[in-house]
């Protein structure tokens, strides 16, 4: 995996301006804030990142990949305010289930999600090297 930093740019922070990558191609699809069961233990918005976060990690698994191996995550939030206000909270739960690989990613504020109770949905692109 290569990340993509043109010369001169500034560095950004949490994720990479781009990223190129060769292998096995995962797609994971969205992931919300609900356990296995479908049941949402949180309407706390960095709890339900956590839960988004774990999901995603635990679908990789199946496809044996890991964090390490996702190029693109795409946030989808309900509320921009409320998700820059718990970035402190998300950043730990990022660290704690991701580490410290910052892949490309786009977040954007939309106006609902097909489950109601969500407040965000992530959904992954990740490459396994041949």
């Amino acid at each position: 995996m290569e990340i993509l930093q043109p010369p001169g740019w500034v560095r950004p922070k949490g994720y990479a301006n781009g990223v190129a990558a060769k292998g096995r191609m995962v797609f994971v699809s969205g992931m919300i804030g609900w356990d296995a069961q479908g049941v949402f233990r949180t309407t706390e918005f960095a709890g339900q990142v956590r839960q988004a976060l774990a999901n995603v990690v635990a679908v990789l698994a199946e496809a044996g990949a890991g964090p390490g191996h996702i190029v693109r995550m795409n946030w989808y939030v309900r509320d921009k305010r409320e998700y820059i206000a718990a970035h402190p909270q998300i950043g730990v739960a990022y660290r704690e289930i991701i580490g410290r690989h910052f892949p490309a990613m786009t977040a954007v504020e939309v106006a609902a999600l097909v489950e109601d109770a969500a407040k965000v949905e992530i959904e992954v692109t990740a490459v396994v090297p041949d």
